[in-house]
């Protein structure tokens, strides 16, 4: 035996120990299945990615019956799809506590709650011609230029110059003033995650603010000096502070990114910025793409290596990658859990921010180490 050989060694499994696991027979379908039924029957009895999606539909029940703070990333075009409702679905049955995503999700979510439509389109359709038409496209789906993105500029804009700003704030407070304002002006506030997000106090960050027409219309009041006075380190600082609170910590990842990113970083923030080390990685973590991490797209973030950058707690327990298109993945997984589980009392974290951000600086500056350190960089 080669004892530096990896699979060389004491306790390597056994023939007998392999195929001691459940055999897979031919799958049964009776046709009246719902589909968590369904899941568990077919999928989990399965193979490939059939057999993924199954275990990360019982894994998020596992996050649903523990005392598990659950954040959730959007990446891709989720909310032009239709998204917003099944992510409302989850918010409302307890199953969210906070949310990531870009801000173009966000922006479009706007259009539906004021009757701005998106409608399915044609992926083959000469873009020239679409142009010339005022219709923009995102794969299969076309949207107005002037029914709907100018007129949902109007909208961003009409509400942004009713705040007033005393002091910087993070993108989790203009999100809820923005989900408020749909609630209060809206035809159809129910049709809008952010509405949805605001009236159960979940918070919602994004991680690059300026990389959406939201971000974009904040140009046009600091072009009139009246600049919003967003501070996106605020944003750093909360979601620490989120995950510092939690008793554990899980996350449900749609496609990939800069949001999924932005959540995992939260516990390098902790122990590697702060050397805060209160926590040493998220306990659960679930995601749903088509990427692979051998083009590059994974960021580094598969979970095996997420583990070595401190993001996760184990590199081979409690997380699941599914490699499938989210917009299949994601309504299957969300359904799975809205039967399988019952609905958990919403956390309403966004009401308790300041008082984590508080116990968050507290702790870091009271850490000796770490104000020996570099105290002596930022001296006035």
């Amino acid at each position: 035996m080669n004892p530096h050989h990896p699979c060389q060694k004491e306790g390597a499994l056994q023939a007998e120990q392999l195929f001691s696991a459940p055999e897979i027979d031919p799958l049964q379908l009776r046709g009246r299945e719902n589909i968590a039924d369904f899941i568990d029957q077919v999928f989990a009895r399965s193979g490939f990615n059939g057999r993924l999606l199954a275990e990360a539909a019982q894994l998020y029940s596992q996050m649903l019956k523990e005392n598990v703070t659950i954040g959730l990333t959007i990446a891709g075009a989720m909310t032009p799809i239709g998204m917003s409702g099944v992510v409302n679905s989850l918010i409302e049955a307890g199953f969210v506590d906070f949310i990531i995503s870009t801000g173009a999700n966000l922006y479009h979510d706007l259009h539906r709650p004021y009757n701005c439509p998106m409608v399915q389109g044609n992926a083959v359709l000469d873009d020239n011609d679409l142009a010339e038409a005022g219709v923009a496209r995102i794969y299969d789906v076309f949207i107005g230029e002037d029914e709907t993105l100018m007129a949902t500029d109007k909208i961003i804009l009409k509400n942004l110059g009713k705040l007033k700003f005393d002091a910087p704030f993070s993108t989790a407070a203009l999100h809820q003033k923005l989900g408020e304002a749909v609630l209060q002006s809206a035809q159809h506030p129910e049709r809008s995650l952010l509405a949805t997000a605001a009236k159960h106090k979940v918070p919602i960050y994004t991680s690059s603010p300026g990389d959406s027409s939201i971000g974009m219309n904040l140009v046009v009041p600091y072009i009139l000096d009246q600049p919003v006075p967003l501070n996106p380190i605020l944003d750093v600082i909360e979601s620490s502070a989120i995950v510092r609170d939690a008793d554990k910590n899980g996350v449900i990842i749609l496609g990939g990114g800069s949001p999924k990113n932005f959540y995992l970083q939260t516990q390098p923030t902790l122990h590697q910025i702060l050397q805060d080390r209160s926590k040493g990685g998220h306990d659960y973590f679930i995601q749903l793409t088509v990427d692979a991490p051998h083009w590059g797209g994974l960021s580094g973030a598969t979970p095996k290596e997420a583990r070595s950058w401190g993001k996760i707690k184990d590199a081979h327990k409690d997380n699941v990658v599914v490699y499938s298109c989210t917009s299949i993945s994601f309504p299957l997984l969300a359904q799975y859990v809205l039967i399988r589980n019952q609905p958990r009392p919403p956390r309403r974290l966004y009401e308790r921010v300041p008082e984590m951000v508080t116990e968050l600086m507290s702790i870091a500056r009271g850490n000796r180490e770490l104000l020996d350190q570099y105290r002596h960089l930022y001296q006035k």
